[in-house]
């Protein structure tokens, strides 16, 4: 075979062309009815790649909202009371460097005891509803291959890898055929960009589809002409079936075909929805939601609320900054100030509404910090021992698992690493890590790579 043949094949005209286009009508055999009722069921002779699948076994939860705190959030200060720490102020710590206890008063709170800093007293009060996830560990200490590897599980930059809501979608399907089934709001803005939210070898309707804090979606303002703009989008579909149709054709077409579709419906539903000024002024109250953008993040999180309750199977939002190698102190007053009232607000706001019965919150940096000083006033990364807390359906209330030593530094019970993380995930999604597989390059690829323990401790 010639090298330029070679490049005109693809997947598709490969199975096409075999064997006189037997492996490709045996395909077509096997998926056929399947596919038929599947279209059946939307009125369409081609079914919709996002309709809602079966999970491998029943789902604890139906949807994730991942509240992410880029930049390594330092839990000593915020949530991990170590007394030990502040005994041993100033004396040289077991990883080296000076151990510097928090500046900040801590307390417990509810009837599980947990503790919480004077920086977070408005979540403080959703204790009780808090499972704590206290042995993480993961495998690198640079911020960009370590927010990868937390959204895709791997930090290996040689291959880009789908990112865990593009496995969701992949793996469950959507809720709404008129809504993006996976919305990332305000993504990570320095370590890895699209890739925390792309699909990478996964068909290209599966990625995340990025918004702003204003609700704001590039590309998707509805004509005037309804019509007119329906019967442009036909000519321009059919032109892309066409393309599809012939060999040599890239696959991301389907993707880009159904990426049309769906901007056309999403039209007349995103923009009503993601208007948060249309939610009562006690709402917005309670969110912490102003005119200035000092409560950017507070409209996230109610736009995360909107976006769960409308059926979206994954939303992430993003709050930067965390990363305090200095200026500790004040750059904690400021982050905890930006996050604290707008997601102590999710909580209640899902559990009033009954949502977080159904929707999985997980809370959480790429790593956490050390419990010695960097310099007069910071700390330095640590990835091998840190926290994250889940809320909502599917785990324990009030319930902690894992544990780091006597001065946070290490894990040392309840060890679980980002696979182990991305695989419990997955099971209260009611999805099997290692049977959520993609064919691709020769191999089976998966979230969790060839790791990943469930750990089903956690579950309620």
């Amino acid at each position: 075979m010639s090298p330029l043949f070679h490049s005109q094949i693809s997947r598709r005209s490969l199975l096409r062309s075999a064997g006189a286009g037997f492996g490709y009508l045996a395909m077509a055999g096997l998926l056929g009815q399947e596919s038929a009722d599947a279209a059946a069921a939307v009125g369409r002779s081609v079914p919709h790649p996002l309709l809602p699948k079966p999970p491998h076994f029943p789902a604890k939860a139906k949807r994730i909202i991942f509240v992410f705190m880029e930049g390594a959030m330092s839990q000593l200060d915020t949530f991990e009371y170590k007394p030990e720490l502040a005994r041993n102020h100033g004396k040289s710590g077991p990883g080296g460097g000076t151990l510097t206890s928090s500046k900040f008063h801590f307390k417990q709170n509810g009837q599980s005891g947990a503790w919480f800093s004077e920086l977070l007293p408005h979540i403080a009060t959703h204790a009780d509803k808090l499972c704590w996830i206290r042995g993480l560990h993961t495998d690198t200490p640079a911020h960009p291959q370590a927010v990868v590897q937390l959204h895709t599980g791997s930090a290996n930059a040689a291959l880009t890898r789908p990112s865990m809501g593009a496995w969701l979608l992949y793996g469950l399907g959507s809720e709404s055929k008129d809504l993006p089934g996976y919305v990332t709001i305000n993504p990570p803005p320095n370590f890895g960009g699209a890739v925390n939210y792309g699909s990478a070898f996964l068909p290209a309707h599966f990625q995340g589809t990025r918004i702003n804090d204003q609700g704001f979606l590039s590309n998707l303002k509805a004509s005037r002409d309804a019509a007119l703009q329906r019967k442009q989008l036909d000519l321009v579909q059919e032109m892309n079936r066409e393309l599809a149709s012939k060999r040599g054709a890239p696959d991301p077409i389907d993707g880009i075909i159904e990426s049309y579709e769906l901007g056309f419906r999403m039209q007349t539903q995103v923009p009503e929805l993601l208007d948060i000024s249309k939610e009562p002024q006690h709402i917005r109250d309670a969110y912490g939601i102003t005119n200035g953008p000092e409560s950017a993040f507070a409209r996230q999180c109610l736009m995360a609320r909107r976006l769960s309750e409308a059926g979206v199977r994954f939303v992430e939002i993003c709050q930067s900054g965390w990363d305090h190698h200095s200026n500790l102190n004040k750059g904690l007053i400021d982050r905890c100030g930006s996050i604290d009232q707008a997601t102590a607000a999710l909580l209640a706001d899902l559990e009033v509404r009954g949502l977080l019965d159904e929707t999985l919150v997980l809370f959480g940096s790429e790593f956490g910090r050390q419990p010695a000083s960097q310099g007069p006033d910071g700390r330095d990364h640590n990835i091998t021992g840190y926290s994250m807390f889940l809320a909502g359906a599917g785990v324990k209330k009030g319930f902690s698992f894992g544990s780091t030593d006597e001065f946070g530094l290490k894990a040392v019970e309840g060890r679980m690493h980002t696979n182990d993380l991305h695989a419990t995930l997955l099971a209260l999604m009611g999805l099997n890590h290692e049977r959520l597989t993609y064919r691709y390059a020769g191999r089976d690829f998966r979230l969790t790579d060839v790791a990943g323990e469930v750990r089903s401790e956690i579950f309620a």
